[in-house]
Order: C-alpha cells, then structure tokens, then sequence
C-alpha cells in the first residue's frame, strides 16, 4: 500500500515536471520566434515594432516616458549616422513587408483597422521615403539637434534622484559624438546639392552661437577656449533642479555641478563649434532660392511630402487653387464683420486694415515681462473657460492636465507663435501649450481664444492626451503622428468653438477665428507657390501679409518655416475640411440619430489616422449608428 502512494506521488510530480518543462519550451519557442522571426499573432507583431523602435532610440524612451525602458537608456543619445539611418530604413522595409505577410481578411476588424493604419505609417516613410533619403534640411531654425538636443535635455530628462543626474552628465558628455554624425549626414546631403537657402543657414548660425555665447561677428578661429558654460541653459537647469533634490549634500551638488560644467566645456561647446565650422563653409554655396524645385528630383519630392503630411493624393496645383477658393471665401466673411464694426475701408486691403486694428490698444498686452505675466495668466483663464463649458460636445476628456509655458528663450526667434507638447506616457509630465513671449503685443487679445482652442483644449490638447490614454489598443496607437488628422483636428475645434457659441458676443474674437483660419488657406497658397511655382520668399511673404492682416515678423517667421517644412503646413486646412465633410456626410445620412458626442468619440477614440482610413471609421461609426453591419 505505501508502495502503490509513492508511485502516486511519483507520477504526480513527473507530470507536474512535465508540464512546466511543456510551457517552458513553449514560452522559449514563443520568445524566439517574436525577437528573431514572424510572430505568430500579428498583435505581438504590432508591440515588437514599437518595442524595437522604442530600443533604437534612447531619447524617445524618455520623452515618451516609457517605464523601464526610461531608466535602462536615459544615460544614452541616439545613434545618427549614416550607417544606422540606413539600417533603420531596411529595417522599417522588412517590417512593412512582414505585416503584409498576414492575411488581412483572416484577421479581426479591430485587427484589419491596426493594420491599415500600420501599413499606411510604415509604407510611407520606408518605401515612398527611400528615394529622398538626403533630401530632409536635418539642420534648420526650427529642428535639428542644435536646438532640439538643449529641449530635449530640459523637457524630458528626469533630474528627480541622483541617477538621473549622473545620466544627464553622461548625455551632456556625448554631444560631440552626436553632432559629429550628424555632419556626416550633411556633407553627404550637400554633395548630392542638396542645401538650405542662405537666409536659413544665418538663422542656424546666430542661434549655435547665441548658444555658446559670441556673435555671428566672431569666427571659430577667435575662440581661443571653452565659455565657462556656467550661464548656459544646460547647466543652469541642472543647478535649479539640484537644489530641489533636498536629499543630497552640498559637497555632492557642487561635485555634479563641475562634472556637468566639464561636460558642457570639453563636449557640448566643441560640438557646437564643429557644426558652426560646418555651416560657415557651407553658406559659400547657398543660394537664397526657397522652394524646394531646386533640389534634384525636386519635384517629385514635394509631391511625396504633400502626401506625407496631407495622407492625400492631392496635387500641388489641386492644393493651389483650393487655398485661392477658400481665401476668398473666408475674405468675405471677415470683410462682414469689419463692415458691422465701421471697419470697412474699400480703398485698403483685408491685410491692411487688419494690421490698423493690430495697433489698437485694446488689443495690445504691455510690452515687457508685465505683458508676458498678463499673457500667461489669460490664456489660463481661457482653457478654464471652455473646458467648463464642452458638456454637450465631448463626453470623453483627458486625465493629463494642461500647463502654459513660454518658448524657452534661446528659441524664441525662430520658433512659432505658438506649440504643443504632448503628456508622458508614464504620467510624469502632462501638456504644455508653449507662447513664444518674445515680444508680448505680437500676442494679439482678440486671436487668443482661437490660439488656446487650436493648441489647448479642446485642440491638440484633447486630441493627443486622450490618443495616449486609450486602453486595448496596440501602443503604436498612442503614439503614432499623422499630421492632417491633428492639424485638421485642432483647426476644426476652432470653428467647432463658434459653433458651440464661445464667440457670442464677440465679434472681434470671431474675426480672430477667422484670420486664424484665412492664414491656413493661404498657406496652402504659399506653400504651394513657393515649392510648386517657384515664388520667391518675398513673394510669399507679401502674399501673406496682404491676405491675412498678421505682423511682417510673424509672417516671416511663418514662411521660413514653410521653406524648411515643405507640405506640412498644408495639413491643417485640408485635414480640417475632411473632418467637417465627413461631419456634414453623417448628421445627412443619420439626421435625427446624429449625435455630436458621439461623432467626436468616433474620431478621438481612434486616435490619429490617415484620412482615408478616418473616412472608413466615419462609415462604420454611421453603419453602427443606424443599426446596420460597418463594411
């Protein structure tokens, strides 16, 4: 009888063995077959994507926030040369061809509207992107390393405990590395002429050298030493940060601080130095022409760049005329408004009686950090205003909160009125509006309200916040940009605020509204003018001027961002008209069943999209609505 219980007893633990043995072979074989082959479930497929291109690059780690992740790379910088682009590329082309490996009607819908949006992403900045590998300005005055690498290291980098100072010290000590990949990029770039125009060039140099401290005035060959670096930005914040850190002593904040300081002299300043080197050479060779016809293959370029950034076919000449169409349109409507108010004036232009009304001091802040202070506290005032009252539009909000910030100073001249910063995904860090404060009364009273809808709520704010809050969904989901439906989106709140009757009584903040909007018309004009038909950056700037009233410094900023960021500018208007037709198609198609909430739902639980793939959720949302089976 006790022989027959071990026995038992035996046989028990044999197929116990057994089995963990069992589910270890297969959690190995499934283990194996997701890092080094095909996986199995195209699910597993969509996170090894964002995981593989997550461990690619350290600095989106930590400017998503990704847990983990963040503390095993935060002491790193992203590899950028020429030969890691490359591998990037052949990579993004062999995923691209595994998810069409899996067959798409024998997978769920869920599954099939993952994919679309995958395959649309990857396609096009693999397949279509190869033949303009060079053609990207990777330095300009408004991205590139020189400026983003400073923003990077005070908006995203941690500095809450000591190991994440010593990684910060660890970055700081690698900028030389980085910068000097990146030159390697740009003699490539250059000799295939590929350029930026001279008055781009002078931009990025006043900025590398108001960075280090001298002048465009000053050549490298002066600079006998290192700055001491104890007023630039990079070791100030740390300094700010390290006194928060009430945990460490003194005699280890000052350790840290001549750490960093050595970092900023011996590899930040001399990084900066190479790439000034660089671009003081390669003025020499730059022309003032703007559009991006001068480049080889010039194009067929903009073409691909339209589509990038619209996710349409559109062409530049369709995109042309639609500006002209919709300038006219919206002139009409503003000159109604002048017109009610005693504004008219049939002897002047809409640009200039705007730029009279610009003038008035009913719409002007004090000039100085009393007006910067003021404007802080009313674009405040503003997102509390409205997102108190969006009740009847919006039953889904985001968690993240919502913080106006000024454009740090150092990139005041060659940034945008206005940008927007998404939250971390780890819930660390939430949205930040950011107003460039470098003159106050180029912020104008009456546009401030199309300004906090467009880039605060319930624009970008609610679009990107909610995107990274979604639950059930693949992470590249969350995270995945698609310009036309954000931009789109985000000018579409604006008109929506109208509608929801945010400007009643208003009639100067409904005039802003509509110069907001009368600008995105006509830069579909002038983006296409200077790309497509080869205006110059005068002509732009005096089309725009004369069109929609905004100051020369604003508009000039504005338009050299076009020349640097061909197409990209002509996602708003387009993606915007796209969300309102698709609105007009359902409450048509619904009539009584038409509910706003859930219109918006349909699009914001979605998150970013390309159009067409939009349109199909839009169908389906209708399909469901009425009852019927989505195609």
């Amino acid at each position: 009888m006790k022989h027959i219980i071990i026995e038992k007893k035996r046989t028990w633990k044999f197929w116990v063995g057994r089995s963990l043995l069992l589910l270890l072979v297969i959690g190995v074989t499934w283990l194996i077959n997701l890092i080094w082959f095909k996986p199995f479930n195209i699910r597993h497929f969509y996170e090894k994507v964002f995981i593989e291109l997550a461990l690619e690059s350290p600095e989106a780690t930590t400017s998503l926030g990704l847990p983990i992740l963040y503390d095993m790379y935060k002491d790193e910088l992203d590899d950028i040369s020429d030969a890691k682009n490359w591998e990037g590329l052949r990579k993004a082309k062999k995923d691209y061809a595994t998810l069409l490996s899996y067959d798409f009607d024998k997978q769920s819908k869920a599954n099939q509207l993952n994919t679309q949006i995958l395959a649309y992403y990857m396609k096009l900045n693999s397949v279509e992107a190869e033949p303009f590998f060079y053609h990207v300005y990777r330095v300009n005055q408004l991205q590139g390393i020189q400026s983003g690498l400073p923003k990077f290291m005070v908006r995203a980098h941690k500095l809450e405990d000591e190991s994440d100072v010593e990684a910060y010290i660890s970055r700081l000590s690698k900028f030389e590395t980085k910068f000097t990949q990146l030159i390697e990029s740009l003699k490539i770039s250059e000799a295939e002429n590929i350029i930026p125009p001279k008055f781009v060039i002078d931009m990025v140099l006043d900025e590398m050298k108001g960075f280090v401290g001298f002048n465009r005035a000053d050549s490298i060959a002066t600079v006998d030493s290192p700055k001491t670096g104890q007023t630039n930005l990079l070791y100030t914040h740390l300094s700010e940060k390290l006194d928060e850190l009430e945990e460490l002593s003194d005699g280890v904040k000052r350790s840290y601080q001549s750490s960093a300081l050595t970092a900023i002299q011996y590899s930040v300043f001399p990084a900066y130095y190479l790439l000034i080197d660089y671009f003081e050479k390669l003025r020499e060779k730059a022309t003032d022409d703007a559009g991006v016809w001068k480049l080889p293959n010039g194009e067929a370029y903009y073409r691909y760049q339209l589509k990038q950034h619209t996710t349409t076919d559109l062409s530049p000449e369709e995109i042309h005329q639609l500006g002209l169409s919709e300038v006219t349109r919206i002139t009409e409507e503003m000159n109604e408004i002048l017109a009610a108010q005693g504004l008219a004036d049939s002897t002047k232009t809409l640009g200039e009686i705007i730029q009279v009304l610009n003038q008035d001091e009913r719409f002007l802040y004090p000039k100085g950090d009393e007006g910067r202070e003021m404007i802080i506290a009313d674009f405040g005032k503003i997102l509390e205003e409205i997102e108190d009252g969006l009740g009847e539009a919006f039953d889904v909000r985001p968690k993240a909160g919502l913080e106006v910030k000024r454009v740090p100073e150092f990139t005041e001249e060659g940034s945008p009125l206005a940008y927007y910063n998404s939250p971390a995904l780890d819930g660390s860090r939430g949205g930040q509006f950011y107003i460039n404060l470098r003159d106050p009364q180029a912020v104008l009273k009456y546009g401030m309200k199309t300004l906090a809808y467009h880039e605060g709520i319930p624009g970008h704010h609610f679009q990107f916040a909610i995107q990274q809050e979604l639950t059930g969904l693949p992470t590249f989901r969350k995270v995945i940009p698609f310009s036309a439906y954000a931009e789109g989106w985000a000018l579409y709140t604006e008109r929506l605020a109208w509608e929801l009757g945010f400007y009643d009584n208003d009639p100067f903040g409904n005039l802003g509204r509509l110069q907001a909007e009368i600008w995105r018309a006509v830069r579909l004009v002038v983006d296409s003018g200077i790309h497509f038909k080869r205006w110059t950056r005068e002509e732009a700037i005096e089309y725009m001027i004369a069109n929609t009233g905004m100051n020369r410094a604003e508009v000039v900023t504005e338009v050299e961002r076009y020349i640097v960021l061909p197409g990209q500018a002509c996602s708003y208007k387009v993606g915007m008209m796209k969300i309102l037709e698709l609105r007009a198609k359902a409450k048509q198609e619904l009539g009584d069943k038409f509910e706003l909430q859930a219109f918006h739902n349909a699009i914001l639980k979605n998150g970013a999209v390309p159009l067409e793939v939009l349109e199909i959720i839009i169908d389906d949302y209708i399909a469901e609505t009425l009852g019927g089976n989505p195609s």
